[in-house]
């Protein structure tokens, strides 16, 4: 009898995980014309039920499925346990989520913020209010997810960074190396409302909530995430700040991220 109650156990728990489902989408971008590869985590959806969402947008060089598995490997069972739906668009190698006057398929920032979102609305059991809906990133996708989520800032309630790249203009070699240059043509030239600098009027009536995160011993980012902090601090421009021990790796992200979902799992549920 025993073993047949731990059979029926087994079975249960596993009717339960295969209910959860990560889904992989094309989905289609007309400002681009062509599909980006999605992938989108559900819980296990209850009938009648909706959900808040968080699109996640990984760093430079990497895609959703690394994500997964290697960035952010408790993300399918967070979605379970915290009942949220995940939108994991594919990035590009080095779109820097914006809109490119350079490359006329490279349209990331309308693509997320308004093709994407109106596209998982329509297929997806989420919640339809920017109250309920995230955006968030690291590195690369930490400056995408500030771009993107103060230009819809009715879209998306709340906004993180991980260790972001928050300041072109300290970037260094690192924007050529990173091939932002690529796709907003030289620094001298940039178009101002891309620096994350310039954001901080639309960030002050935005009505949203932001969280920043960096690791210590992140010689590359550190600098640039204290210097925006204090900003907002000095325009008293509410948010979140975090320091911890950590460098520009998947060690450090893979837990500042995890950590950024919970916070944002008490925000939708506040």
């Amino acid at each position: 009898m025993k073993n047949l109650v731990s059979i029926v156990c087994v079975l249960t728990i596993s009717a339960q995980l295969s209910a959860q489902k990560v889904i992989h989408k094309d989905v289609f971008s007309a400002k681009m014309n062509k599909n980006i590869k999605t992938i989108i985590i559900t819980p296990d959806v209850q009938k009648g039920a909706t959900y808040p969402s968080v699109y996640i947008l990984h760093g430079y060089s990497g895609n959703p499925e690394r994500t997964i598995k290697q960035d952010i490997p408790d993300l399918v069972q967070k979605a379970q346990k915290d009942k949220m739906i995940y939108v994991l668009p594919d990035g590009n190698y080095n779109s820097w989520y914006v809109d490119s006057p350079l490359v006329k398929d490279s349209q990331y920032q309308t693509f997320i913020g308004q093709e994407l979102v109106d596209f998982v609305n329509k297929n997806y059991p989420v919640k339809n209010d920017k109250k309920f809906r995230g955006i968030l990133g690291w590195s690369m996708g930490g400056y995408g997810a500030v771009n993107i989520g103060t230009a819809y800032n009715n879209t998306f309630g709340i906004v993180g960074s991980s260790c972001g790249a928050l300041d072109f203009n300290s970037f260094g070699e690192g924007y050529t190396q990173y091939q932002v240059s690529n796709v907003l043509g030289p620094l001298s030239s940039i178009n101002k409302n891309l620096l994350t600098d310039h954001k901080t009027n639309l960030m002050a009536k935005a009505g949203q909530q932001y969280i920043f995160d960096c690791g210590t011993e992140d010689s590359q980012m550190i600098e640039m995430n204290r210097k925006f902090h204090k900003k907002l601090t000095d325009l008293k421009i509410p948010h979140l700040y975090i320091e911890s021990l950590g460098a520009h790796d998947p060690q450090y992200w893979s837990r500042s991220l995890s950590e950024q979902l919970t916070l944002f799992d008490q925000f939708f549920n506040h």
